[in-house]
């Protein structure tokens, strides 16, 4: 079974696209949709279904992903022992949410890229559900999240950043007046959502239901950076984590509504496969992001 062709395969499963993983690769897209014909043709059965613009693993292909992360991690393990040169190379896989990718990684991938520059490294914006399914799978090399706690034994699970969260709206806001918010004062306010799935939204959600509070309107975004601009623009309320709008609470721009969240702490955990080979590139991106993001709260902590 050739190598090249599972790279190929295993790349197409983890972003359910033959286009995108034909730009991750570097490839023409006749060449991804060649080598998984190819593989195709050699196990006899179909890997994926093509409904649209859509691709979704078959039965089959589920299986083969399996064996396909196994023997492409014995290939790089082999590769890196019998060269004997620990010299990190390669290519690294990272996926994150948005708010961990745009606020946290930026320096980590930075000092990585000066110091490593021969590591390839592949980055996944991922939402929640698919993050955490691809860190199970073993279709991503390492992985961010945020949220308050994780319970997953096949992974190793490291915490590495508090993460508190805030309450914001326009300066202007009515509620922006208040000394102390009460959880019934929402009831009236038009919420601006992260995606389903964000643990800080499920758990806000949980938070009004508790409360009996069942706001009239509730507004859902992909993206954290669209929120903000809707705040700023009096359109409703949010909670974000604090390192989100840090800059704009500095300049006014949103003013924090002080809500009881003493109760609710959330983290950025580190994520991988328990059963993944620590190449000596992932370890040293393993250990540049514990290093540098404890680094960069201690410094937040000071300010």
């Amino acid at each position: 079974m050739d190598l090249k062709l599972l790279a190929t395969f295993r790349m197409v499963a983890a972003l359910k696209s033959f286009s995108r993983a034909a730009s991750a690769l570097d490839y023409a897209q006749s060449t991804v949709t060649l080598h998984v014909q190819a593989l195709e043709a050699d196990i006899g059965v179909p890997l994926f279904d093509r409904i649209g613009k859509s691709v979704a693993l078959t039965e089959a292909g589920s299986r083969l992903l399996t064996y396909a992360e196994r023997l492409l991690t014995l290939s790089d393990e082999a590769r890196v022992v019998v060269s004997g040169d620990g010299t990190p190379g390669g290519v690294l896989t990272i996926g994150a949410p948005e708010t961990v990718c745009t606020y946290r990684l930026p320096p980590v991938l930075r000092r990585f890229r000066q110091s490593q520059p021969q590591v390839r490294l592949i980055f996944r914006p991922l939402p929640y559900e698919d993050l955490f399914r691809a860190a199970k799978e073993g279709s991503i090399d390492v992985c961010f999240m945020l949220e308050s706690h994780i319970d997953a034994p096949a992974l190793c699970v490291e915490r590495l950043t508090d993460e508190p969260l805030v309450l914001v709206a326009a300066p202007d806001h009515p509620l922006a007046e208040q000394e102390r918010v009460g959880l019934t004062d929402l009831a009236d306010e038009a919420l601006l959502l992260t995606e389903t799935g964000c643990g800080y939204r499920t758990m806000f959600e949980h938070m009004l239901r508790q409360a009996g509070v069942m706001p009239m309107v509730r507004m859902e975004f992909d993206s954290v950076e669209a929120i903000k601009q809707c705040v700023m623009a009096n359109v409703g309320i949010a909670l974000l984590p604090q390192i989100a709008v840090t800059r704009e609470l500095s300049a006014e721009s949103m003013r924090a509504l002080v809500l009881p969240l003493d109760d609710y702490v959330f983290h950025t955990f580190m994520l991988y496969h328990r059963d993944r080979w620590l190449s000596p590139a992932l370890n040293a991106l393993i250990n540049m992001s514990r290093t540098l993001m404890n680094d960069a709260v201690s410094e937040e902590t000071t300010l």
